[in-house]
């Protein structure tokens, strides 16, 4: 297809999203009328600046279009009817959707609210480059989907254990030549054995809930061990855990965090179709970027009649699993874990759900644990979901401070919520020299329920 300017029309037969979006006509206003972000939201930020050194981009490079209230007064220009430039769209893009600058704003700006808005204007309206095009056409085309994701175990496993990685990290070509590939290449975690669950797993001792568990895309092909262990956290503390391995899907989360709301909201009605008459009390998820988005049903579907009303409902049901455990009241005994933990808040945990004092108070429950504070723990990691592969150099940057700052805990084991921060952090802590292991808060409390050694999370 060659690259020529968007068309109004499309060719008879051809998908619209076969040729990317259509573009405004030249002068026309950035925002159609399909939830532009909202002007009562907009006029909410009175430009304080205490978002300034909580937001990642603006500690980079120190712009202020690159800054929350920057954005909020391109969004304000484009409500006032300027176009959707490519300037504009640039600074759109580099918001990692951390969602910090909500926790600092004393104004309640619903930044979240605007940025999601904001960005599914641009997926319809915007038409990007080729290279841009192609880019997130394979990366959407993939990481939602599990089924194509496990396809890339095997020769992953493959390509790490024959050494053929390292010969690559040698030369050094790689970064030069295809940023992209090379910051996948760093983020992939070592492939061990995949690990299947049941259906269902039954409470040990009095059943005090019964729960469906999500089981995610990244973390169920590359973390299958982190599912395992939130199932077996579940089930010790008195929880019937409802998996459905078969019948699950994305949640949405990348999707509508990248502003492509129609291919979220088709998630979304799938899972909430195969819970929706499971009997659950309450929807576990141990992804922090997930979790969000779950807990955001009721208003992603609040325009479809058939869904609305079912997916608040399901919204309400959702929690974290440190969310629920505190909720529930810890009965599973905990055992000895001699060991010195670092832990990183996950943004879309900490920022767009709220949950911060759960994790630490779970952490600090395990007997002989140590827990250490990281500093500047607002700032994030460069993850944000697939942002670290759109705009490998300053998520590599991020990710190199958040490490410095992990290692200066003096910490032999770094926790978090959030498969993409135990991707990110450890990428960053390889490329510093540094070692350092990684675990989910779930295989943490796992370890100590079962009276594992200390040495299986530090391997």
């Amino acid at each position: 297809m060659s690259d020529v300017p968007a068309q109004r029309g499309l060719p008879h037969g051809v998908p619209r999203d076969v040729l990317g979006p259509v573009a405004p006509a030249p002068g026309e206003a950035a925002f159609d009328d399909d939830h532009p972000p909202r002007r009562d939201l907009v006029d909410d930020c009175v430009h304080c600046g205490f978002c300034l050194p909580t937001c990642p981009t603006y500690v980079l490079w120190g712009e202020e279009m690159d800054s929350p209230r920057g954005r909020i007064h391109l969004m304000k220009q484009g409500l006032d009817g300027e176009p959707l430039t490519p300037s504009m769209v640039a600074h759109v893009d580099r918001c990692l959707g951390c969602m910090a600058c909500v926790t600092a704003c004393p104004s309640g700006v619903r930044y979240d609210r605007l940025i999601e808005d904001t960005r599914q204007q641009v997926e319809r309206r915007h038409r990007r480059p080729r290279r841009e095009r192609v880019l997130r056409a394979a990366v959407f085309a993939l990481f939602p989907y599990p089924r194509r994701l496990r396809l890339l175990r095997g020769p992953l496993r493959a390509y790490q254990a024959s050494g053929l990685r390292r010969l690559v990290g040698r030369t050094g070509l790689l970064p030069r030549l295809a940023p992209q590939l090379a910051a996948l290449d760093s983020l992939a975690p070592r492939i061990g054995a995949a690990g299947r669950l049941p259906e269902r797993i039954a409470a040990r001792g009095p059943r005090r809930a019964t729960v469906g568990m999500l089981t995610g895309c990244v973390q169920h092909t590359f973390f299958p061990e982190v599912n395992a262990a939130t199932a077996r956290v579940l089930a010790a503390e008195g929880c019937d855990v409802l998996i459905l391995p078969e019948r699950q899907g994305c949640c949405g989360a990348l999707s509508v965090h990248n502003g492509r709301r129609a291919e979220a909201q088709r998630f979304a009605r799938a899972l909430v179709d195969a819970f929706d008459s499971a009997g659950i009390d309450y929807f576990v998820v141990n992804a922090a970027g997930c979790g969000s988005a779950l807990k955001e049903y009721g208003e992603l579907l609040a325009d479809d009649p058939a869904y609305a009303e079912r997916a608040a409902s399901f919204a309400g049901a959702v929690r974290d699993l440190c969310e629920l455990l505190v909720e529930l009241g810890s009965v599973a005994p905990r055992h000895p874990l001699p060991v010195t933990v670092a832990y990183h808040d996950a943004c879309h945990l900490a920022h767009a759900q709220g949950v911060r004092a759960q994790p630490r108070e779970l952490l600090r429950a395990v007997p002989g644990l140590a827990l250490r504070e990281i500093a500047d723990p607002e700032i994030c990691c460069g993850s944000a979901g697939v942002w670290n592969v759109l705009n490998p150099e300053p998520a590599g940057q991020l990710g190199e401070r958040k490490a410095r700052d992990v290692l200066a805990t003096g910490a032999e084991l770094l926790v978090t919520a959030n498969p993409g921060c135990l991707m990110q952090i450890a990428a960053a802590v390889r490329r510093q020299g540094g070692d350092l292991a990684v675990a989910h808060t779930a295989q943490v409390l796992d370890a100590s329920i079962r009276a594992r050694p200390v040495d299986d999370l530090l391997r």
